[in-house]
């Protein structure tokens, strides 16, 4: 995608280093930031610096690259990587596509696996703009674009094709607590796409739904099911609970890497609990464009903050990847992926 006249992927190699996209101080400030070790990624991995489940996996196929580059041990390398965020599968088949003999093909591996996700991720944009009419109302959760896909995203890519194709979208951007990816990365991606959009809160989503405000929604997913149960970003369940009462049509955008044939179903499915303090706190920028941490809760008390939840596949009316949309059923999902 192109920002301020230039084109980026959120992830690349540089020379022997990894750069990437801070995605910590979007919107306040677009930066690029630098991993020059293991504990580099690692780090950025884990605060969020690079976040998406396709843009994961490529930083992590990077950081076994650059650990390869070093003469580290690359079994704990890979070990140290696939502990970093739990939930997103997308994370080990960027570890299994560039794991290698020797440096030079851990990062030819490494650097095709970038590629076809990009590629991926526009196959997503197209083949889910067909399911796109002119003017349509999407709601969306969380961030699911470049920032989180490298190039074009999942759901919004969905949603940048269709605008580039001239139907004219109108997006809700869901705020995505505790870390406002949305608010915070989405409505910056659809504010660069010229998109036109506003931010609800997550829970205006069903009373949009019972006025007949929303068409159809469109997220992504950080793992899928062989039954097609759906990890996705905490807020997701309720999102599809709403629409099913609604009769509005839920859709999940995610490559064919999000798939996972050896955990069974959503119950399977190890969901990351993340620091308490994302929730009893919020970041804003200062007025000299420094980026603050403000409590917002009570200070005697504590928080629960589980990152993801499931979507059972029941309330999810098809799943989009870059090979089609298939329903989300064990035969189907099989089928789509054989």
């Amino acid at each position: 995608m192109q920002v301020h006249g230039n084109q980026y992927r959120a992830v690349w190699w540089d020379d022997g280093v990894v750069k990437f996209i801070d995605q910590r101080l979007i919107p306040y400030r677009f930066e690029v930031a630098e991993a020059h070790s293991l504990e580099d990624v690692v780090n950025a991995i884990v605060t969020m610096g690079v976040r998406g489940a396709p843009t994961i996996g490529v930083m992590a196929a990077y950081g076994l690259a650059l650990a390869a580059n070093q003469r580290q041990d690359l079994a704990n390398a890979r070990r140290i990587l696939a502990q970093t965020r739990p939930t997103a599968v997308n994370l080990q088949a960027g570890l299994d596509s560039a794991m290698d003999d020797t440096p030079t093909r851990v990062l030819e591996n490494a650097k095709h696996f970038d590629d076809s996700t990009v590629s991926a991720a526009e196959e997503i944009g197209e083949n889910g703009n067909r399911l796109i009419t002119p003017e349509m109302k999407i709601l969306t959760h969380c961030n699911t674009g470049w920032l989180a896909a490298q190039d074009w995203g999942t759901a919004a890519a969905v949603i940048f094709k269709a605008q580039r194709a001239g139907k004219r979208p109108f997006i809700f951007v869901s705020e995505t607590r505790p870390r406002l990816q949305g608010s915070r990365l989405t409505a910056w991606e659809m504010t660069n796409e010229r998109v036109d959009h506003v931010i609800i809160v997550d829970s205006a989503s069903a009373l949009l739904m019972s006025r007949g405000e929303v068409d159809i929604v469109v997220v992504g997913a950080d793992r899928i099911a062989a039954n097609g149960d759906t990890a996705n970003k905490i807020g997701t369940y309720a999102h599809a609970l709403a629409a099913k009462a609604h009769d509005v049509p839920f859709y999940i955008a995610a490559p064919a890497s999000t798939f996972d044939s050896g955990t069974p179903n959503g119950a399977a499915i190890e969901i990351e609990d993340r620091d308490a303090n994302e929730v009893l706190s919020v970041e804003g920028a200062g007025g000299d464009d420094s980026i603050l941490t403000l409590r917002i809760a009570s200070p005697e008390s504590g928080a629960r903050n589980p990152a993801f939840d499931v979507t059972p596949a029941e309330l999810i009316t098809g799943i989009i990847t870059e090979r089609g949309v298939v329903r989300p059923s064990i035969r189907a999902i099989a089928a789509h992926l054989a």
